[in-house]
């Protein structure tokens, strides 16, 4: 099931003369409204982080989106693109007194939390609010796992929307993250499994909560493993994985159980590519003897690509048709051995004629390009965005 380049993408990658992130605002509105379709009903709250750009949270505001986030910095970004403050929830279980104080003025009342340390800040500063306590995975199956930090035992879960309720803040939730570009359904399986027995042990307990938060970990389509292969999330697995477990969780809680997604990468990732160049092409003997081919290009780890090392995105070198391909170690232009894409044992397929200022295009950069970026690392600066336009058609979210 992997990904195409989308004909608008490969249009305004045509037509780039310089180096930059571009973005299909219309792509990333279809995308939306295709999980509308799969998971009918459920409330879509886009993960932020994956894509902090303006016109990307004004153009799933106005499908319907809400939005996870996780600072007060990001809440005022969501407030500032068109979101209504009851669509938002303070998604990060890490948080100060002041993250609290300031989400609380900003008009937030949804929280996230795992531990009844963060449940008693919460009472003492953001009064009446509601809170959901995020179960812990294993984020087995998941390129990034996400385990450990965040979430609590089922027994803990229990315990802290318990105190909640004892604080005076309302028990309103139940949420999981399986782990970001997971690639199973036992993953949903296996949260599910999670969710319905912390669901029952809190029904003893007198709480009723009213949603689950399904979370994130929904896979983009475009990406290859370190070793070049498509990665070819069983997509349609997932989703309906996700349609059984969403029945038996109503079974537990109730039909009018609400469902929530924090769906990030899967939104965005596909509908992004960069225009890069080539820095350089070398050949050169390493100490073990081999010989090899060494592709620099002008973006790396640090500057729109940080997540090369657990994926490999296709490059595309327009121009270089069927002509002799090398395999080449590719890497970014800053001094630092970590700028290398993947691991050198799994060099890519390059045409042996590329040439310093050649373009090159990199596929399925939607998704953390512009998050995960410094202010200029070695002294190589952020990409500019090209955001392609959108279709413009608001849409009640069902």
């Amino acid at each position: 099931m992997s990904m195409r380049l989308g004909s608008r993408l490969r249009a305004a990658l045509a037509a780039a003369e310089e180096d930059q992130i571009v973005l299909d605002l219309a792509g990333i509105e279809h995308q939306y409204e295709a999980l509308a379709r799969e998971l009918p009903g459920a409330r879509v709250r886009f993960a932020m982080k994956a894509c902090p750009v303006d016109d990307v949270l004004a153009c799933l505001a106005g499908r319907g989106a809400g939005f996870d986030a996780a600072s007060p910095g990001e809440i005022s970004q969501a407030l500032g693109a068109g979101a209504s403050v009851h669509d938002i929830h303070y998604g990060n279980t890490v948080k100060s007194d002041q993250n609290i104080v300031d989400a609380y003025r900003l008009g937030v009342r949804d929280f996230a939390t795992d531990s009844v340390e963060d449940v008693m800040a919460i009472a003492a500063h953001a009064p009446g609010s509601r809170v959901f306590c995020r179960l812990a995975t294993t984020g087995a199956g998941a390129v990034w796992g996400l385990s450990r930090k965040c979430g609590c035992s089922g027994e803990d879960a229990v315990r802290v929307l318990d105190t909640a309720r004892l604080l005076g803040l309302t028990p309103s939730g139940l949420s999981v993250h399986v782990g970001s570009q997971q690639m199973t359904a036992d993953a949903w399986q296996d949260a599910v499994d999670r969710l319905t027995e912390a669901l029952v042990a809190l029904r003893d307990r007198g709480i009723q909560v009213d949603h689950v938060n399904l979370g994130g970990g929904l896979p983009a389509l475009g990406y290859l493993d370190r070793s070049g292969r498509p990665l070819d999330p069983p997509l349609d697995e997932i989703f309906a994985t996700i349609r059984a477990g969403v029945a038996r969780l109503r079974q537990v809680a109730g039909a009018d159980l609400d469902i929530v997604l924090e769906p990030g990468r899967h939104l965005v990732a596909d509908h992004g590519a960069i225009r890069a160049h080539v820095v350089r092409m070398t050949a050169r003997r390493q100490l073990s003897g081999d010989r090899e081919h060494w592709l620099y290009l002008s973006c790396g780890k640090f500057n729109g690509l940080y997540e090369v090392d657990q994926v490999q995105y296709r490059l595309l070198f327009p121009g270089h048709h069927d002509e002799e391909h090398v395999p080449a170690v590719v890497a970014g232009p800053t001094c630092d051995s970590d700028d290398t894409f993947g691991a050198a044992r799994f060099p890519v397929p390059v045409p042996r004629s590329v040439a310093s200022g050649d373009p090159v295009w990199i596929v399925s950069c939607g998704a953390y390009s512009t998050s995960y970026t410094t202010v200029g690392f070695n002294g190589f600066s952020p990409l500019p965005l090209n955001l392609l336009p959108g279709e413009h058609r608001a849409k009640a979210h069902a």
